[in-house]
């Protein structure tokens, strides 16, 4: 089972994305159930989910639609995320730079 930090930012991406809330909602009730030991797992059952490098793995929200932006720590069974937003707006950021920022 996984542990996802932090709860609170999800709900934030939620309501600044209402009609995306509900997919990104399941995203996370799906994970924290999840027993994947690394990325190739992952990748078996999420076939759309890319690794870009310092332990980021990027989903796909809504078909294609969103961008989940995440950090995934196998060993230590945790996912802090990152970043969410648009296709076209995760089109203008640095992958493996970007933050969460509470506006």
């Amino acid at each position: 089972m996984f542990n996802i930090i932090t709860r609170k930012t999800l709900l934030d991406y939620c309501k600044k994305y209402p009609e995306a809330a509900p997919a990104l909602q399941g995203w996370y009730y799906e994970l924290l159930k999840t027993e994947f030991k690394n990325f190739n797992e992952l990748k078996k059952v999420y076939g759309n989910a890319s690794i870009v490098g310092d332990n980021r793995v990027v989903f796909n929200i809504m078909g294609n639609k969103y961008r989940l932006v995440t950090r995934m720590m196998f060993d230590f069974r945790a996912i802090q995320i990152k970043w969410f937003g648009t296709h076209a707006e995760y089109d203008k950021i640095d992958v493996l730079d970007v933050k969460f920022k509470k506006k």
